[in-house]
């Protein structure tokens, strides 16, 4: 008998402790309800306005957001057992009993604001107010290194002095500047002018219209980006390829025939394709697009804070070098886009294209030859070799697959083709699935070609050279999560 009601004592005690147990946990909130994808959420949302006053700047925004989650991250990172901040170096670890939701998710909102707040400053008004819903007082200034809000400033506040004459010549500081940001310092001039081409292999600025009636050719978009520091890799020359197809070359006579005949056998889902990954108004680019595609990830695998904190962190890590990767390359070659390399080698040939906005396909002479792109931004206004959204979208997926230890995605987006390039002529509503993240790669970087931007030479160059740098961040990323 008193065997039995020591068991009975045993097993009610038991039940007692659980329920306690249960009355204790709280349910960490998971996809679109942490706190750290909703501050991705403004990431983007302040990228978007950035685009719409300053027009695209992907390297700029790149370093923007690439330097708002590494604020954020090592915040995030004196709350975590083993991580190791990037910049963040003079703060201890918090003790065990600190390491708490409440305290990372104070840590890392100071972090984003004040980072936020230094980078898109045009918007802080914006995110004061998200601050304030948050129940967080945006004007606490503290940089007591023992408290999270202390650990978020100064995490942002590391940041933004480290980052301060890295190449980027934010504020003008960079000698040759003459004290205006993001002036092209280093005097680059392209060999040739809108109107006459001299070296057919170099890169051609070429004429946009300004919306108004009239005409003007955007410089070369900050030709100094090869010089400003990378974050995980050694240099930005690193893994900079062999040089492109050269002028009289059999494979760039190839690859200039496969651009025009991409371009008028443009379907729907092609057009579509085009569109989505060149973005349209309010465009997040490149770095943002593939935050985007890291949110649609947490959204479907119900990430954490924690989850989300590094797979922001590599993501946008990985994005921002692979731009500066890109424009070393860009700039040492200063290479041909297909839109003068079809009018040089189909000048007085007539050739089936798109004819603009109103026209649709039509035969015209190579000389008239345009991409399938609005009259307002008809081409990127930098070199060609390698193409941008192949490098950020080969190193965006590789860094994705790593992190997520799989290929799959399993996305899809509809759209209505034509809808940004020539809405008076519209065409099917287009479904795009994106099953795997190589894949999602490979059609940002073929998009490219079909919009008449790129030579495949570009994208095929481009893609290999961002899973380079997305191998190389990946062992800096292991480095400072305190997994190597």
């Amino acid at each position: 008998m008193k065997k039995i009601i020591l068991l009975l004592m045993i097993c009610l005690f038991s039940t007692m402790c659980r329920t306690k147990n249960s009355e204790n946990t709280v349910t960490e909130p998971t996809g679109t309800e942490n706190l750290a994808y909703k501050w991705g959420q403004l990431t983007l949302e302040a990228t978007a306005l950035d685009t719409e006053r300053f027009n695209p700047r992907p390297t700029i925004t790149s370093r923007y957001l690439g330097l708002i989650w590494t604020a954020v991250f090592d915040a995030w990172s004196r709350f975590d057992e083993k991580a190791i901040p990037v910049y963040l170096s003079e703060v201890s670890r918090r003790p065990e009993e600190e390491q708490t939701l409440e305290n990372k998710q104070i840590a890392i909102s100071y972090a984003a604001y004040r980072a936020m707040s230094e980078y898109y400053y045009s918007d802080k008004e914006l995110f004061t107010d998200f601050m304030k819903e948050l129940g967080l007082d945006p004007y606490n200034n503290t940089l007591d290194p023992t408290t999270p809000e202390g650990i978020g400033n100064l995490a942002a506040k590391a940041v933004i002095e480290a980052r301060h004459g890295d190449g980027a010549n934010q504020y003008g500081e960079e000698e040759g500047s003459q004290n205006k940001p993001y002036h092209n310092y280093i005097g680059y001039e392209p060999v040739n002018s809108a109107d006459e081409n001299v070296d057919p292999n170099r890169w051609q600025p070429k004429y946009f219209s300004d919306g108004k009636g009239g005409y003007f050719a955007p410089g070369c978009l900050t030709p100094y980006w090869d010089k400003v520091k990378p974050i995980g890799l050694k240099s930005a020359d690193q893994f900079r390829p062999g040089p492109p197809p050269m002028i009289g070359s059999k494979q760039l006579e190839e690859e200039v025939a496969e651009v025009i005949a991409l371009q008028a056998n443009l379907s729907d889902h092609d057009k579509a394709l085009v569109e989505f990954m060149r973005d349209g108004p309010q465009s997040v680019q490149q770095a943002g697009h593939w935050l985007k595609f890291a949110q649609d990830v947490s959204r479907r695998d119900k990430h954490t804070l924690d989850e989300d904190v590094k797979m922001y962190f590599l993501n946008q890590v990985v994005a921002m070098d692979a731009f500066i990767a890109s424009w070393d390359s860009k700039m040492f070659y200063d290479y041909a886009r297909p839109y003068a390399l079809v009018h040089k080698y189909y000048e007085n040939e007539i050739i089936k294209a798109w004819g603009g906005e109103g026209k649709g396909m039509m035969e015209i002479e190579g000389k008239q030859w345009r991409p399938y792109s609005p009259e307002t931004f008809l081409c990127p206004p930098f070199p060609s070799y390698v193409s941008g959204h192949s490098t950020i979208s080969g190193a965006c997926a590789e860094a994705l697959k790593l992190w997520t230890g799989s290929d799959e995605f399993g996305e899809k987006v509809t759209l209505v083709a034509g809808a940004l390039t020539e809405p008076d002529n519209l065409g099917d509503t287009v479904v795009l699935e994106f099953p795997t993240f190589t894949k999602t790669a490979d059609m940002a970087g073929i998009s490219r070609v079909m919009g008449g931007y790129h030579i495949q030479a570009d994208n095929v160059a481009g893609l290999q050279l961002g899973r380079d740098v997305a191998r190389e961040v990946w062992k800096f990323y292991k480095e400072h999560t305190g997994e190597l």
